[in-house]
């Protein structure tokens, strides 16, 4: 089976390093554009690019794969099937026609919740119990596709989008090499999704990581999960921003984005007021700075019992 992948960032370097692994023939590997990255702006591959030429796979990076664009691409690597992982293109049809086996996408939510770019940092959000991935046959719409298999797992109280991402990733991968000789030998059942559960999983912007202490600290908490470690979760404090990457809700009343409790001691915290309850901050990163746990900031004379974050 001739294995054309599709995948750009961490997630999709991982699934194509387990096809590799399993021992699946990759004819080719189609991702993003480098991209600048860093202070100095180098010019960087992307994760799938770094992992396909390490192996030696042939590497395509078209700017588009519509009106006929990519039929070079099927033409040179005549797959049997095209896997896609966090691709970041939508598949136009003459793409989706094309393979004998079709297309199929690792999609890292339990379908049809969260379709769409952002599924496993919407789920932290939404104070999710759990989530998962699922392998499905891509259609023209927006992972509308027949579920083929599912692998689901919890969402812990102090689960992140990182700690999600890495277990998707694991998970993910295993569930797609164990399901693709299914679809080789015919084997792959087809279940139609149920489009009246469906649920959005927008993009997630960097301005929804700006924290409004007035809201409810148990909210808030999902949201500083599910932004971190990108795009973070930040707040003002005397004019410059804060990042926040490791926080908890806990029953405390002030006036709101008051620091009414520090502990200097140890990694420490800084507990802020918000609009119902307190939010213990753990760990920060400070304008300019590197992370740094709370109590690193306090003992270096940052923040005092009556500032305000807003």
């Amino acid at each position: 089976m001739r294995i054309l992948f599709m995948g750009t960032p961490e997630i999709a370097a991982t699934a194509l390093r387990g096809l590799v692994t399993a021992g699946f023939t990759v004819v080719g590997a189609v991702t993003g554009e480098d991209k600048p990255r860093g202070r100095g702006n180098k010019m960087c591959p992307t994760a799938v690019k770094a992992y396909a030429e390490e192996c030696g796979i042939p590497v395509f990076t078209p700017r588009t794969l519509r009106d006929g664009a990519a039929l070079d691409i099927l033409n040179a690597t005549r797959p049997d099937i095209i896997v896609v992982v966090a691709y970041g293109k939508i598949l136009p049809k003459d793409v989706l026609e094309y393979p004998p086996l079709g297309c199929i996408n690792m999609h890292v939510s339990l379908l049809p919740r969260w379709r769409g770019a952002a599924p496993m940092q919407r789920a932290v959000m939404a104070g999710d119990e759990k989530t998962g991935v699922t392998v499905m046959h891509m259609a023209e719409g927006l992972d509308t596709g027949d579920m083929i298999s599912t692998v689901e797992f919890p969402i812990g109280p102090r689960d992140d989008f990182e700690s999600v991402h890495d277990r998707a990733a694991a998970l993910g991968t295993e569930l797609l090499v164990k399901t693709l000789p299914e679809i080789e030998a015919g084997r792959a059942t087809r279940t139609p999704q149920d489009d009246s559960l469906a649920t959005y999983a927008a993009k997630v912007e960097k301005s929804e990581g700006r924290i409004d202490l007035s809201l409810d600290a148990r909210e808030l908490d999902r949201k500083i999960r599910g932004v971190t470690p990108f795009p973070g979760a930040y707040v003002y404090l005397g004019g410059k921003m804060l990042k926040i990457y490791n926080a908890e809700p806990i029953e405390a009343e002030g006036t709101v984005g008051e620091v009414i409790d520090l502990d200097g001691r140890g990694e420490g915290y800084i507990t802020v007021a918000c609009g119902e309850g307190a939010l213990r901050i753990r760990g920060v990163i400070p304008e300019g700075r590197g992370r740094m746990s709370a109590g690193d900031f306090i003992r270096g004379r940052r923040i005092a019992l009556g500032d305000l974050l807003s």
